[in-house]
């Protein structure tokens, strides 16, 4: 069951056709709906779901004032005047949230009636949103393979390059008259060799795969001044384009200083600076409950939650429909459904009982989707599992390579400062 979040707020003024006049007050932009509350009364004086939009202009009221109109089904239109900090930022947030409703959910009223197959449909979201979740993991921990294989090529490079110095410092530490200067025009190859590995494992570390991409309504620095683009999450950092797919910037894994989780539905990413200003993006977007769990994952030490997004957070408002669940929040809710729905059962158990027996909650189908995705996930942790087990054993192969190179790299100072 969807669930109807606040995304945004701006002051304005809507215009009232049968009065010909404007009233003060401010805009409200839902996940679902948009709203207009007065000022003066506190109530709500328009307010219409956004899948009834039929289309959204940028218009000019008396050919004066600047205003966003939207036309609703019924060619029924609102104008919306004064929009703070200016028109843009206002449509461009609205345009967006109004397409990726229109792209994401085309038979929403079809399953808000249906409120008898609610259940199936809720699982079958929970689960496919684990898959997901789990698929991602298991991304990020091929590509973390990856890595360890190629450092374990470099150090591999590294110990034959020890061997060469080896050599090397043998033949300086041996009586001036030993002719050894043949051997040092293998020098040359050893180098283009050592090259060669270097540039491949640079190649190595510079696959990465995409995570997820979403839209989004970008503004960097100021508030006022927004523009659509997208973000794009890849194993080993972020990357902000504009609408024309040109990059705005990179941010490189180890770059990012800090994200904040303002609401459910915008986030900010900074990178610091001394001595010059900070780089600092602020995105929205309708896809972001989805992408707050994976920046979760791959940066648990540099995200903050802010109070807005912790209260979503703890209350578990976050919906399947939307995708904003972790697997850990995923996996305990029919739990805590199950538990809240206990006291009220009362003398209605018997009917109840009557009606689970008559008809099933969950059909055959989702039963049979359900199987599917449980076999899917099955095979992901056991492919998991052996990957990190692979892993392990990488990492204490690279522990005992480190610390061999380590020993022999200390040797050879001390035989060259005798030979110095």
């Amino acid at each position: 069951m969807s669930r109807d979040f606040c995304v945004h707020t701006w002051p304005c003024s809507y215009y009232l056709e049968l009065e010909k006049r404007w009233v003060p007050g401010k805009l409200w932009l839902t996940s679902l709906s948009l709203k207009f509350l007065t000022d003066k009364t506190g109530d709500f004086l328009v307010s219409f779901p956004l899948a009834d939009i039929i289309e959204i202009k940028k218009e000019a009221s008396h050919f004066i004032f600047s205003s966003v109109t939207i036309l609703e089904k019924g060619h029924v239109k609102h104008w919306f005047s004064s929009l703070q900090p200016n028109r843009n930022v206002v449509f461009h947030i609205i345009e967006h949230f109004w397409r990726e409703l229109l792209l994401s959910q085309p038979g929403g009223a079809v399953e808000a009636s249906s409120s008898r197959m609610t259940k199936g449909k809720e699982l079958t979201g929970l689960m496919s949103c684990s898959q997901k979740r789990l698929e991602d993991a298991a991304r990020v921990l091929h590509y973390q393979g990856e890595q360890l294989d190629s450092i374990t090529s470099s150090l591999d490079n590294m110990e034959s390059d020890l061997d060469v110095a080896d050599r090397l410092l043998k033949e300086l530490e041996s009586p001036s008259w030993w002719p050894f200067s043949f051997k040092l025009w293998k020098m040359p190859s050893d180098t283009n060799s050592r090259g060669g590995s270097s540039m491949a494992s640079t190649k190595a570390l510079g696959k990465e795969g995409i995570v997820i991409r979403i839209p989004a309504v970008i503004s960097q620095g100021t508030e006022s001044h927004v523009k659509p683009g997208r973000l794009t999450i890849l194993v080993s950092g972020l990357e902000i384009h504009d609408s024309n797919s040109l990059l705005l910037h990179r941010f490189e894994r180890e770059d990012v200083d800090d994200i904040k989780v303002h609401t459910h539905y915008e986030v900010s990413i900074r990178q610091r600076f001394i001595g010059k200003p900070d780089i600092t993006f602020r995105l929205i977007s309708a896809k972001m409950p989805e992408v707050v769990p994976i920046l979760e994952m791959q940066f648990s030490k540099k995200i903050e939650f802010l109070e807005d997004a912790l209260m979503l957070r703890s209350t578990g408002t976050s919906s399947p429909a939307e995708k904003g669940y972790s697997v850990w929040q995923a996996a305990s809710r029919p739990v805590d459904c199950a538990r809240h729905r206990e006291p009220s059962l009362g003398n209605q158990e018997g009917r109840l009982l009557q009606l689970q027996m008559s008809e099933p909650l969950i059909s055959e189908e989702d039963t049979q989707e359900l199987r599917q995705i449980l076999g899917k996930l099955k095979g992901l942790a056991l492919d998991a599992e052996a990957e990190l087990e692979r892993q392990d054993e990488a990492l204490d192969g690279i522990t005992t390579a480190v610390d061999r190179a380590t020993l022999t790299i200390d040797k050879h100072n001390r035989r060259v400062k005798k030979l110095t």
